[in-house]
């Protein structure tokens, strides 16, 4: 998977992500500090699926007309120990194939999708 990890995210979180075979881009590494709207213009740019803790990008994910090829997952979740939070979001992205295309939001008991709109949507056919 294409990922773009927001700055939110533990380094050991995304070592672990790039050691299972995902494409990592991680905004602490290329762009610290930047807007909401410019990460997610990175994900719309380089096509990643953006994975943050930052319960903003909820209502910006659904605003800005992301294209398919993109998504948005939050986590809503804690665990005693940073491995213990990497296994268990590990074992979340695992239950699908495809994050593209869905704002999700993955808590301690369940995973809630919602269709992103995208431009496509907003024309008359």
């Amino acid at each position: 998977m294409r990922v773009l990890a927001d700055e939110n995210i533990p380094k050991v979180l995304v070592a672990a992500l790039r050691e299972s075979g995902h494409d990592v881009v991680w905004i602490h590494e290329v762009s610290p500090g930047v807007s909401d709207h410019e990460v997610l213009r990175i994900a719309r740019d380089q096509e990643r699926v953006l994975l943050t803790f930052d319960k903003d990008f909820g209502e910006l994910a659904f605003r800005s007309s992301l294209p398919r090829s993109v998504g948005v997952v939050l986590f809503r979740m804690v665990a005693d120990t940073p491995g213990h939070l990497c296994r268990r979001i590990l074992d979340a992205l695992a239950t699908r194939n495809d994050w593209t295309g869905v704002f999700a939001v993955i808590d301690q008991a369940r995973i809630r999708l919602h269709v992103l709109p995208d431009d496509r949507d907003s024309s008359c056919s």
